[in-house]
């Protein structure tokens, strides 16, 4: 069975997709990404907006298994990173890091998507 979740402190799809699909005992939260003052914010919003999403659904950012991450400045890897730890803590999900030539968000520095894994 597949479940669509949507948050309501999160923003609309800009698009015909979902915020997040539950399939079994997974939970994909599609790409999300912000225009802020810089990477390490827009950084920080993202993963403030995908824990928002996963709650919605039972869960939280420890029960990432996955992420995406598409920047469109490499430059930006060292301040991307810093804030991705800071969200993260001490959980570790297995990760991608894609540099780009863009992103469907006009401005956006980061984009970033998750896989989580939570038993129902």
């Amino acid at each position: 069975m597949i479940e669509y979740i949507f948050s309501p402190g999160s923003p609309k799809p800009r698009g015909p997709y979902t915020p997040a699909v539950r399939a079994g005992d997974f939970i994909y939260v599609a790409g999300q990404a912000v225009v802020g003052a810089d990477v390490k914010a827009e950084t920080r919003q993202i993963l403030t907006n995908i824990r928002a999403v996963l709650e919605a659904a039972g869960a939280s950012l420890a029960d990432v298994v996955r992420c995406g991450v598409f920047l469109i400045d490499g430059d930006d890897f060292q301040s991307m990173n810093e804030a991705y730890a800071e969200m993260f803590g001490e959980t570790r999900p297995a990760r991608t890091t894609i540099v780009v030539a863009g992103l469907p968000l006009k401005d956006a520095k980061v984009e970033i998507d998750a896989i989580a894994y939570k038993p129902r």
